[in-house]
């Protein structure tokens, strides 16, 4: 009976140390729709929910957001496997699908809230974000504009954005195209 609670310890530990590599990372890069796209299509990405996060009002709303002065910015929670996917991706990923010289928003939206910011956890992601800044910087001869914030607090977003490219594809779609978000990051990222 001894051997058989020793056994049972170590499987529910190794049960509890595999969810442990689940971890959270903070981006915000414009349309909070196109950002849950690009992220959820990667390997060992489980989840990804549109959001706020960065400002001082509480539990806000996409109008106070879009239109008020929270502070927030449209924002994405990813919640990936550390086993099988690394920051370091996630950030390689974040950086290609946005326009790090934009200071007034993200394609076709424009406002604070529309700006892309990488949000940090750690002192190693906050060094890992700054080293491919520098990095983003020598290679195009621009200077980056993306905000580098200490994370604090996610709020989700209403239920209506969750999956909206996924629910509303078409609408989606439309919207993408018009922004020029594709043509815009193929310009940027080609070179």
């Amino acid at each position: 009976m001894k051997y058989f609670f020793i056994i049972l310890f170590f499987l529910i530990n190794s049960n509890f140390s595999h969810s442990a590599q689940k971890d959270n990372a903070y981006f915000a890069g414009g349309c909070f729709w196109c950002v849950e796209e690009s992220f959820e299509k990667l390997k060992g990405v489980e989840e990804v929910i549109s959001g706020y996060s960065g400002g001082i009002t509480e539990n806000p709303t996409y109008k106070e957001v879009t239109y008020g002065k929270t502070g927030h910015f449209e924002v994405v929670e990813i919640i990936y496997d550390k086993e099988i996917i690394s920051y370091e991706e996630l950030l390689k990923n974040f950086w290609i699908n946005i326009d790090p010289f934009d200071a007034y928003g993200q394609f076709c939206d424009k406002g604070y809230s529309y700006r892309s910011v990488a949000f940090y956890q750690s002192e190693e992601e906050k060094t890992l974000i700054e080293k491919d800044i520098i990095a983003l910087e020598k290679k195009f001869d621009k200077k980056v504009v993306t905000y580098v914030r200490n994370f604090e607090k996610f709020y989700k977003a209403e239920e209506y954005h969750q999956d909206f490219y996924k629910i509303k594809l078409q609408r989606y779609l439309s919207y993408k195209k018009a922004c020029g978000r594709e043509e815009i990051l193929k310009r940027i990222w080609s070179q």
